[in-house]
């Protein structure tokens, strides 16, 4: 996965809720395009509801799908 890939899900109009999928196992759901932050290397998502951050290298991420609404 790379940066550019990311920015576009964000960037969608209108924008998608969609989860990412981690090497580990893990998952980190995007609900708002300003939950997220993209660097070079890393993605840096928050959830607000659950006062929580979760900074992910782009490295390990292996997958991203869409949510389906809820």
């Amino acid at each position: 996965m790379n940066a550019d890939a990311i920015l576009e899900l964000v960037r969608r109009q209108p924008f998608a809720p969609f989860v990412i999928r981690l090497s580990g196992g893990e998952t980190h759901e995007v609900r708002h395009p300003e939950c997220i932050a993209i660097t070079k290397t890393r993605v840096v998502i928050t959830d607000p509801q659950e006062d929580r951050i979760a900074v992910c290298s782009l490295m390990h991420m292996t997958s991203v799908d869409y949510l389906q609404p809820t």
